[in-house]
């Protein structure tokens, strides 16, 4: 959508619509950038909701709503305010962003209507992230939420070819996060963990590919936790999960700390596509799966 805009695309040009069409979905809204006007996110009603919906299980519940964000769009008229989120997404104070403010209002106003599901790609999927922590905290409603190649701002570990190299690295930063957290005080330590605690049952849909950079230590973070608990180091990483050392010195949370999420990971050695999200509509993808719960 952001594309036909920019290049002022108009019925019968427009590409984007039969995207939505194909699936049987319909566009409710556009979520519109207040400063450079840019589309980043679009509420979509599932026409078929009411069939579905009749047909299937409780555990198989269809999205009535799905509320999609977009990722960085690295062009003249979009390139400030998307890096501008990025910033503030990376400092983990996205509550500063008006992005973040609209689509979150926009997504509780939907949870009144019917079944909401989030959706990102990139920049979009932290969005949705913190729109999902937020539902998940703030009002106790747990929403569905598929997230692409989501951001996790760490130097990339999972590159180092020596797996104990990797370990001790690992081992290292927890006991050091750890460390940090219990100088920084328990009623900060508490309040997180609390928080942290009523993310656990929310379950984030998350595809990563190894070999991206922006994305790839996912895989490592959640592997992390079971080696730690196999060395007899629980306690530890328990501490270190629940903290970030930027959100220690900031008292803000780290937003791509997670409790819970189902994992699909992609390892095709492809550095040049390992970002894009058209690699997840490929017919041939081989991928591994992980369920990880806290």
């Amino acid at each position: 959508m952001e594309e036909d805009r920019r290049r002022d695309r108009q019925d019968p040009d427009v590409l984007a619509p039969p995207w939505w069409h194909s699936f049987n979905f319909r566009l409710v809204q556009i979520l519109v950038d207040n400063h450079d006007l840019s589309r980043y996110g679009a509420v979509f009603e599932f026409i078929n909701y009411p069939y579905y919906n009749h047909e299937a299980r409780e555990t198989q519940q269809p999205p009535q709503y799905v509320i999609a964000f977009r990722g960085t769009v690295l062009k003249l008229g979009t390139l400030k305010e998307d890096l501008k989120l990025d910033f503030h997404l990376w400092l983990n104070d996205h509550k500063k962003s008006s992005r973040f403010h609209t689509g979150l209002e926009t997504t509780t106003q939907m949870t009144r209507c019917g079944n909401v599901w989030l959706a990102g790609h990139s920049l979009g999927s932290s969005l949705a992230l913190a729109i999902g922590r937020e539902m998940a905290m703030g009002h106790g409603i747990h929403l569905e939420t598929y997230l692409f190649n989501p951001p996790f701002i760490t130097l990339p570990i999972g590159w180092i070819k020596s797996e104990k190299v990797k370990l001790g690295l690992r081992i290292i930063s927890s006991a050091i996060t750890a460390s940090v957290a219990a100088v920084a005080g328990a009623g900060a330590g508490a309040w997180k963990m609390d928080h942290f605690t009523a993310l656990s049952t929310w379950v984030p849909y998350l595809f990563i590919n190894l070999s991206d950079p922006i994305c790839a230590e996912y895989a490592g973070y959640f592997k992390h936790r079971g080696d730690m608990e196999a060395i007899g180091a629980g306690e530890i990483e328990r501490v270190a999960t629940e903290n970030a050392l930027g959100s220690i010195l900031s008292s803000c949370e780290a937003l791509h700390l997670l409790p819970s999420a189902y994992l699909s990971i992609n390892g095709a050695p492809s550095l040049r596509e390992s970002h894009r999200l058209r690699q997840w509509w490929r017919h041939d993808l081989e991928l591994e799966y992980k369920h990880y719960l806290h």
